[in-house]
């Protein structure tokens, strides 16, 4: 068994301090404080409930689950790869963009749940989605970039810098072949439907982001 934990970028240091994506960890970590003091209530109270959105209701849920977690370590690993990814991307859009296209990747990869099981009343929760938005994100914008990344294998651990392109790319493909293999927790977790929806909408947004740059006219 091997696992392979991304720290930060080791190409490139961001320009500016990462305000936002730290604003979004102290969120997730006041939510799942809250989680705690709540219990099951407070879960099912704002958790997306398939079944309740294609029926019309809960809609705020859509962006409050994206702050829920089901344990420490769920949210601690969802945590470390925000920050592994999170800042450059807001370095390169900004702190207002990179905002509204956390949380708009985050409702898309909900959604894309919710579409994958609409009869559900299991609870979705978790950032994974709004993630792997960041994660799709930078796989277009610094797929050269390498990765500081935490290698343990067995009783091997080691430091090693692994390129963007094959970190991202051997994560997408798990989720395609594993059904939620980030984000699987108790609870009913943010499913791999959420994942892929996530990172294909961050490779649309950051092409599109990218064309933009290059034809500031269009």
């Amino acid at each position: 068994m091997g696992t392979v934990i991304p720290l930060g970028d080791a190409s490139r240091r961001p320009r500016h301090f990462a305000v936002v994506t730290v604003l979004i960890i102290v969120v997730n970590a006041w939510v799942f404080l809250l989680e705690l003091q709540g219990g099951d209530f407070f879960v099912t109270r704002w958790a997306v409930i398939p079944a309740s959105i294609t029926s019309g209701h809960a809609w705020i849920t859509l962006l409050t689950a994206m702050f829920m977690h089901g344990s420490w370590l769920h949210i601690l690993g969802n945590m470390v790869f925000l920050w592994a990814f999170g800042p450059a991307i807001e370095d390169a859009m900004g702190p207002i963009h990179y905002l509204f296209f956390y949380l708009l990747g985050g409702i898309i990869a909900m959604l894309a749940q919710v579409a994958g099981s609409p009869a559900s009343t299991i609870p979705c929760i978790g950032a994974s989605g709004a993630i792997a938005a960041v994660m799709g994100a930078f796989i277009v914008m610094f797929p050269r970039d390498r990765i500081r990344s935490l290698v343990w294998i067995v009783v091997f651990v080691s430091i090693a810098r692994i390129p963007a392109a094959l970190l991202i790319g051997v994560w997408f493909i798990i989720q395609l072949l594993d059904a939620g293999a980030v984000a699987n927790v108790q609870t009913g977790g943010v499913a791999y439907l959420a994942h892929i929806g996530g990172f294909v909408f961050g490779v649309v947004t950051a092409r599109l982001w990218a064309r933009r740059r290059t034809n500031p006219m269009q």
